[in-house]
């Protein structure tokens, strides 16, 4: 695990599942627009959560590219999980703003919520195509730009599927093992 303090916030990337981050009060969804189950991150979180999930993100669907919205985490071992619609990459524009906008708004409603940990997937760099590099950088600008307004949240933890995507972020994030 390599981490980082940034104004007073633990940053950190792990190599895991997002499912199992028991330490953590809110995970983030990668999202689609409807809230739905599906493949990848979203499958794996609504699997997790149970089908009282899928019931409270209908009344909250849809959401637009940058959005977020939040849920009771039910069965998952979190108290809420919050759903972001990240840019599928070159489709939605700019694409780099959508997804800042993505990790700013997670954070914030996370911080509405009196969250005090909060674990995000690597957004819209699965089947969205967001290049992972890319990706990072910008999710490290957007979370550095909101840090000093967060009140709650002091612990940021970004969950990733492979070695080389921690690697990537460690990078970006200029964090230290």
């Amino acid at each position: 695990m390599s981490q980082r303090n940034l104004e007073g916030i633990l940053l950190e990337a792990v190599q895991g599942d997002i499912t199992q981050q028991a330490d953590m009060q809110a995970i983030v969804n990668a999202a689609n627009a409807q809230l739905r189950t599906g493949g990848g991150v979203a499958g794996a979180i609504h699997r997790a959560a149970g089908p009282e999930l899928d019931e409270a993100c209908r009344p909250l669907a849809p959401i637009k590219p940058g959005e977020a919205v939040i849920t009771p985490a039910f069965q998952l071992p979190n108290a809420w999980v919050v759903h972001c619609l990240g840019p599928v990459y070159e489709v939605d524009q700019p694409s780099d703003q959508l997804l800042a906008d993505c990790y700013q708004n997670a954070l914030q409603v996370a911080d509405d919520h009196q969250a005090t940990s909060i674990a995000f997937p690597a957004l819209s760099t699965g089947a969205f195509g967001y290049p992972m590099q890319a990706a990072a950088q910008v999710a490290f600008k957007a979370i550095a730009e909101k840090v000093p307004q967060l009140s709650s949240v002091r612990h940021i933890r970004f969950v990733l599927f492979k070695p080389s995507d921690v690697e990537v972020h460690e990078t970006a994030f200029g964090l230290e093992g």
